[in-house]
């Protein structure tokens, strides 16, 4: 095509896998507002009713270490569709699911679709855009992106006041349609690049991912057996451990030994990646984890309705879609690492100030301290996948991609899991607490959230040291972001000469 109409294509094309990721994004944060209303129709406890969000997270970390594979055999256009074409039918069948068990299996397979669309972005805009207008882009994408976050909680609430759990799987439904219509025309039928796909090429890795994927499964069940003892010696969670711990050493041996395998161990050699890579997976057990722990937090904690628990955060989420594109053209000037430990620091201090925050707390405050942590935020999602993989060979884009968001994807399975298994020890130990205190016997609150006692109110502590946790967690993250600086003397200028020439 003409230079001038190719100009207009790609951003088509941005705004086609942005429509794709918001429907992906939106599936994963919605639910979190209907927890309660869920538990309380299929009885569920603390442990098993988080996992409707972990068990998101960890089918997503683990599908997406096979996108670079998909996108070389089928090309952007079948990759994409098809991952679209999961994540609807997910929804939908979530939807109009009758047990725990079958919601769970579609929560499963959206997952999946989520992780396989996740890394598209960043490699689409790594090899349509030339090094001045990448941040634009990644702002104005990520701009887009953070709608789902920002309007989920709200409309989820809305809906599940309203219309009941069953109506927010079907949110995704409008997003997907348009996201497939958008792709038969725009998308690109070739692989990154612009090279022919390579149908009869070499084979997915099994192995490595059947290796993964029994880690990651034994890690999560591990740390859910940990508490799940409540004062016992649980051997089964210490042998799930144990299984991940030799899951995750055969993980990395294979790796060495495999010609084509599933993650690149020689991307943790550039150091700025490597950092990069810390940075996402700390950044991503605090993100996730406090995408579970503030909407339970205000409807058990503060005892605040769904559709108000929602509208809290909606400024917040308006600013960080404000915030966003602003920080992007930011980080085609500044540098990143700086921009990264700003916002890393903003979002550890929203974490401390919600210590501050009880029964008698004006909402307008709340809504305050959340949005600083949501402007942190706009400093990290444009600036932290450019800074991992600028100075990279173009041939390592697809792989680095992946791999940066599996890193985040990780942390955030851990983190979400973590915070979980801590709200629900903490919340124990102050029940049992307060129960002593007013003379009666020590009992703690009943592990079903739907049956969770009024004095649950009284327990904010609880909820305050989880807050205090990821304030923790975002703290130490910022070393390792101080750690992505790279003079301007390490990035090769061949490098940029040839991403210059293949984006003219």
């Amino acid at each position: 095509m003409p230079p001038p109409d190719r100009a207009k294509r790609r951003w088509w094309v941005l705004l086609t896998v942005m429509l794709g990721t918001v429907a992906s994004i939106m599936s994963s944060t919605i639910v979190n507002v209907a927890v309660p209303d869920m538990s309380r129709v299929f009885t569920l406890g603390q442990e098993r009713a988080q996992w409707m969000s972990t068990g998101f997270m960890a089918a997503m970390t683990i599908s997406m270490l096979a996108t670079p594979w998909l996108l070389s055999r089928f090309g952007y256009r079948l990759t994409y569709t098809g991952a679209t074409l999961l994540l609807m039918c997910g929804g939908i069948s979530g939807g109009l699911a009758g047990s725990y068990e079958f919601v769970m299996a579609m929560r499963v397979v959206e997952g999946l679709a989520a992780g396989v669309m996740q890394p598209i972005p960043s490699i689409l805009i790594l090899h349509a855009f030339n090094i001045k207008e990448q941040g634009k882009a990644m702002g104005i994408f990520g701009m887009g992106v953070v709608v789902a976050p920002a309007l989920g909680p709200s409309i989820g609430g809305f809906l599940v006041e309203h219309f009941g759990w069953r109506s927010i799987f079907f949110v995704v439904v409008p997003f997907c349609v348009a996201a497939l219509l958008l792709a038969r025309i725009f998308l690109p039928v070739t692989a990154p690049g612009g090279i022919s796909t390579d149908r009869e090429g070499s084979r997915l890795d099994w192995t490595g991912l059947v290796l993964v994927t029994v880690a990651l499964l034994a890690l999560l069940n591990g740390l859910v057996g940990l508490h799940a003892g409540h004062g016992g010696v649980p051997l089964g969670a210490f042998a799930l451990l144990a299984t991940a711990a030799l899951g995750a050493l055969a993980f990395i041996v294979h790796l060495h030994r495999t010609a084509r395998p599933l993650l690149r161990l020689a991307l943790f050699r550039v150091r700025r990646f490597a950092m990069a890579s810390m940075v996402a997976f700390i950044y991503g057990m605090a993100l996730f984890g406090s995408t579970y722990l503030v909407p339970v937090f205000m409807q058990l904690g503060l005892q605040l309705p769904p559709s108000q628990a929602g509208a809290v955060l909606l400024p917040a989420g308006l600013l960080l879609a404000v915030t966003i594109p602003i920080a992007g053209r930011l980080a085609d000037r500044l540098p990143i690492h700086r921009l990264v430990m700003t916002g890393l620091s903003l979002l550890a201090l929203s974490f401390a100030l919600m210590l501050s925050v009880g029964l008698g707390t004006a909402l307008w405050i709340l809504m305050m301290w959340t949005a600083i942590g949501r402007l942190g935020l706009g400093f990290i999602l444009p600036s932290l996948n450019l800074g991992a993989m600028r100075g990279l060979d173009l041939t390592l884009i697809a792989q680095a991609s992946s791999t940066i968001n599996f890193m985040r994807q990780l942390g955030g399975a851990v983190g979400v899991n973590l915070i979980g298994i801590f709200l629900e020890w903490r919340l124990r130990v102050h029940g049992a607490a307060a129960a002593a205190g007013a003379g009666s016997p020590a009992q703690p609150p009943s592990a079903e959230m739907g049956s969770l006692p009024v004095q649950l109110t009284e327990q904010l502590p609880a909820f305050h040291e989880a807050f205090a946790v990821l304030a923790f967690i975002t703290a130490g993250a910022i070393l390792a972001a101080r750690a992505m600086k790279q003079p301007a003397a390490e990035v090769p200028h061949a490098q940029r000469d040839q991403l210059s020439r293949r984006q003219q």
